[in-house]
């Protein structure tokens, strides 16, 4: 039996109205095909945290796809504190909102109709940040080769190979999956990876092969602000199971560390000395960049 869903806000196609009266077509393309784009918001105390760089990912995604912006940023932004005003009236002290625009609705074809209108949703829902134990002693992951396609810069609403590697962590009672595409570091299931070895933080290239998560740019002006050394190349399995300390990074998990892999001790086993500043800063860029 299905969970009921909540009364809470949600925007479709220029209507606000409660979540479970939302209707979509059944021939919706992002329906049939996945064939859509989505960005998330997060919101601390009612504050959009480094809006214009979510929505600079957003933009590049729907060009990715050939599918026309369906509203500025100010608009984006107002359907964004709407839903916030209506989280907060609900009691939720920190909020998500999720954006979602698809090609549109047409018959089923796999070619890319022209001239469609996109289907945009939004929605609010509670922010859950990490607890103050995660924090404190870390978390755990496990490995998996990253089975994924090849276009992982796309941030696409077809997530299937994300949901079976995020549920691999699921079944082994971990937080998340840390992949690797020919034995060399891609990213996590919903993370960004990073891992510290000599002092230096190491990430990535921004390619094809991981979404480039909002935090990327963020993380590398904490580095420089604090004198940390920040490096994106390549990074190998054996770098990551061998770091002094590992971190993962996503609007809710802020900048995380991580303790175990595989049932094996990260660094001293403890959180890390680098994590536990860029936390510090992270904290303070949400203070002072939130609009």
């Amino acid at each position: 039996m299905n969970a009921p869903l909540p009364d809470s806000l949600c925007h479709l196609n220029g209507t606000f109205s409660p979540l479970g009266e939302a209707k979509v077509s059944v021939l919706d393309r992002g329906f049939i095909f996945g064939d859509g784009v989505y960005e998330v918001l997060p919101a601390y105390e009612g504050r959009i945290f480094r809006f214009a760089q979510h929505m600079a990912r957003l933009e590049r995604s729907l060009r990715e796809l050939r599918i026309p912006p369906p509203h500025s940023r100010d608009e984006w932004l107002a359907i964004a504190r709407r839903l916030i005003a209506d989280q907060q009236a609900r009691g939720a002290r920190h909020q998500l909102i999720y954006l979602q625009v698809t090609r549109g609705v047409a018959l089923r074809d796999h070619a890319m109709p022209p001239d469609l209108t996109p289907t945009v949703f939004a929605m609010g829902s509670e922010m859950k940040l990490p607890t103050p134990e995660q924090r404190e002693q870390g978390v755990s992951c496990v490995t998996a080769d990253d089975f994924r396609w090849r276009k992982a810069h796309i941030k696409s609403t077809s997530l299937l190979g994300s949901v079976l590697a995020r549920q691999i962590s699921v079944d082994a009672g971990a937080v998340e999956t840390i992949m690797f595409r020919d034995g060399f570091l891609s990213e996590a299931a919903a993370s960004n990876v990073w891992v510290v070895r000599g002092g230096v933080v190491m990430g990535p290239p921004k390619d094809n092969l991981v979404l480039e998560g909002v935090r990327y740019g963020l993380i590398e002006e904490m580095c420089r602000q604090a004198g940390i050394g920040f490096e994106l190349r390549r990074v190998t399995r054996d770098e990551v199971l061998t770091a002094d300390e590992v971190m993962l990074s996503s609007a809710g998990k802020e900048v995380l560390p991580v303790t175990t892999i595989d049932g094996q001790p990260v660094g001293t086993g403890k959180p890390g000395p680098v994590c536990a500043r860029l936390h510090a800063l992270y904290q303070q860029a949400v203070a002072e960049q939130s609009v």
